[in-house]
């Protein structure tokens, strides 16, 4: 049976971020001009999408990638660049409500993206400012109990590279005094992401895979091959991957209750003198603390602090982006007020109810992997490798999270904002009391 899901769409103008700005030199890929065949078409060139071409491609598939706007466009080239392991629910949680042999499924690969990215960055080498160590801080003693918890659970799972740092401990990786404890991830780590995502997309070029530019999806339409109508031609395919994750609206009608947009803000500083930047930061790791609604941030490689944080239900942008974050970032470090700001930027992310990633399938060859829910830059390389078993008929990694069932928003597309909106009301009062 035929089936047709259209949507229209127009190309995005580049976002005015830290990371366009400073992003390495890459081609202009052209538009899709006409018919074209491939094994597998990818829809959206972010971290998932470029991820699961570049492990497709390693497999001997002829992949097409078609991206609305530009490489990196979405979250992938726009977020916090923290290498942040698991999932936004872990493991306790997981085992607690979906049973074990769904948590130790996922359990096992929970740090995995992780080493993917590593693995991307070191055989192709990408030049997208690598760092080690990310933490985790807390901003009461009930998180810092939280924290102890945390590495139980996750040494559990096999991450052994944990260090828990009690008291003014913290001190040493943070020049600020609004936490009492932290705890340190050595595996985790920071980097550029759009540079990342560059880079990937270049090596899924160098092994013969084909992306095009500007040219958003109007149409997928559903068969024993599949057609992705885009609106100067089309990509018949065997099997197609759709990956636009929040910026996909109208292509999966039946995903998009179960999703939903939320946008994050981020600022940049000039860049700050070298001894500035090192007492900030002295080992020059990233953070992020353990609020509910959670603030972000790190120095880039040119000694900027970039500091994010902030939701916005819905993937509207608030007034202003600056006004937004600055007050968290001189709350943090206050020996940085009215530190010149020079980029202000925010994207969308997409959440999901139970905070889980969205895998699929429909109608056998259509996958899709979406819903990070705050941690895609991890998540999104797993989903990369996934896919790549998943189409060469290797399912039961990716059938642990496809089986994994997801409800719609209470109140349908009309009240998710709102309702969700009031939730997150709740637990800022409660980061607030502590």
């Amino acid at each position: 049976m035929v089936s047709h899901h259209s949507v229209s769409t127009t190309p995005a103008s580049p976002v005015a971020s830290y990371y366009a700005a400073s992003a390495n030199d890459s081609p202009t890929r052209a538009p899709l001009d006409g018919e074209a065949k491939a094994d597998v078409c990818v829809i959206g060139a972010g971290f998932t999408g470029i991820s699961s071409a570049l492990h497709l491609a390693e497999r001997g598939f002829k992949v097409i990638v078609l991206e609305a706007a530009s490489v990196g466009f979405g979250a992938s080239g726009r977020n916090g660049g923290q290498i942040v392991n698991s999932y936004s629910r872990d493991m306790d949680v997981i085992a607690a409500k979906y049973g074990d042999t769904t948590a130790r499924a996922l359990g096992s690969m929970a740090f995995e993206g992780n080493r993917v990215i590593r693995e991307r960055v070191s055989t192709y080498a990408i030049d997208c400012d690598l760092k080690d160590g990310n933490l985790f801080a807390a901003c009461s003693d009930k998180q810092m109990a939280s924290l102890r918890e945390h590495k139980a659970l996750w040494e559990r799972y096999g991450n052994d590279r944990l260090e828990l740092l009690e008291g003014d401990a913290y001190r040493r990786e943070i020049d600020s005094k609004r936490y009492v404890g932290a705890l340190l991830d050595h595996s985790g780590g920071h980097l550029h992401p759009l540079n990342l995502v560059l880079g990937e997309a270049a090596a899924f070029e160098s092994l013969g895979g084909t992306i095009h530019e500007q040219t958003p999806v109007v149409q997928i339409t559903h068969g024993d091959t599949v057609r992705v109508r885009t609106q100067h031609g089309s990509v018949v395919a065997d099997q197609v991957i759709v990956a636009g994750n929040a910026y996909l609206s109208g292509l999966l009608p039946d995903l998009e209750g179960k999703s939903m947009p939320c946008g994050t803000q981020v600022i940049a500083t000039a860049p700050l003198e070298e001894a500035q930047a090192s007492a900030l930061l002295p080992n020059d790791r990233c953070v992020e603390d353990c609020n509910y609604l959670l603030d972000y941030y790190r120095l880039s490689a040119d000694r900027r602090l970039i500091y994010g944080g902030g939701v916005t239900y819905g993937g509207r942008d608030p007034a202003s982006v600056e006004g937004a974050i600055r007050p968290n970032l001189e709350l943090t470090f206050p020996q940085l007020k009215g530190v010149k700001i020079d980029y202000a930027w925010s994207g969308n992310f997409l959440l999901t109810l139970n905070r889980l990633p969205q895998f699929g399938r429909i109608n056998r060859n259509v996958f899709y992997a979406q819903g990070y829910s705050g941690h895609g830059v991890t998540c999104t390389h797993l989903a990369g490798r996934l896919m790549a078993e998943a189409l060469s008929g290797q399912f039961d990694r990716f059938d642990a999270f496809a089986e994994i069932p997801h409800t719609p928003f209470p109140g349908g597309r009309l009240f998710r904002v709102p309702l969700t909106a009031l939730g997150a009301w709740y637990y800022r009062l409660r980061d607030r009391l502590g």
